[in-house]
């Protein structure tokens, strides 16, 4: 089996990524694209749990924000991280993955309740494990939800796949002079307010040590390299 520095990861992957150039909804051709590059990573060794996020069918904070109760927005949001779990599910079993999705809300027909020692025994028999559904708890983000997670499953590092190479001081998108850092402790993060992800996330990662690896998931082999060790993106880490 090959090297790996990191042998159980959780991914963070946004809903938007499913969206493709659409920029809406759930793109099937961009689906396989990403669980080719998940399939890859599976089959070096690597026990790979997941995080989805929902924004590409549902957004609750910027409903909420429109008049919409925030508790009934983010339970709409979970209810959406359901329905990109499973279009990922569907195309990881098409690659021959063996797939869990389990839920932090309860929806048997559709999905395992989220058990902690038994997604950790699903790792163990090479599954790959998609929590979906958040925290199960109103105002916290699917970003806080991939922290919580990691640390429950005892991951080694997460990795927050994005649309860009990495972290930056500024939206690269949107400025040409963005400039790129490798490496980042979890307070320079909280401080300069950097966008890696939301500050109950950082911090639950800075209390318990655990790295986060900032990489573009649209480069082919980059989940691969990150799970080698390679220096790939920006890392965030202790001092």
């Amino acid at each position: 089996m090959e090297k790996l520095r990191y042998g159980r990861v959780m991914l963070k992957l946004s809903g938007e990524a499913l969206a493709g150039e659409q920029g809406f909804g759930i793109e099937p051709q961009t689906i396989q694209s990403i669980c080719r590059e998940l399939a890859e990573a599976a089959s070096m060794g690597v026990q790979l749990s997941m995080v989805i996020g929902g924004g590409n069918i549902f957004r609750g904070i910027s409903v909420s924000s429109k008049g919409m109760d925030r508790a009934s927005a983010d339970y709409m949001g979970m209810l959406a991280t359901v329905m990109n779990a499973l279009a990922v599910q569907d195309a990881l079993e098409k690659l021959g993955i063996t797939t869990r999705v389990m839920t932090a809300i309860d929806m048997k027909e559709v999905a395992e309740p989220y058990i902690r020692r038994r997604a950790i025994r699903h790792l163990e028999k090479g599954r790959v494990v998609i929590c979906a559904a958040g925290t199960g708890i109103p105002y916290f983000t699917t970003d806080t939800a991939a922290a919580l997670r990691a640390m429950e499953l005892k991951c080694e590092a997460i990795l927050k796949a994005t649309r860009v190479n990495g972290v930056y001081d500024k939206d690269p998108e949107k400025h040409s002079d963005a400039v790129m850092f490798n490496r980042l402790t979890y307070l320079d993060v909280l401080q300069r307010r950097l966008k890696v992800m939301d500050s109950a996330a950082i911090s639950l990662c800075m209390d318990n040590k655990l790295p986060i690896g900032v990489f573009n998931l649209f480069v082919p082999g980059n989940i691969q390299r990150v799970v080698r060790g390679e220096e790939v993106g920006t890392i965030v880490q202790g001092e």
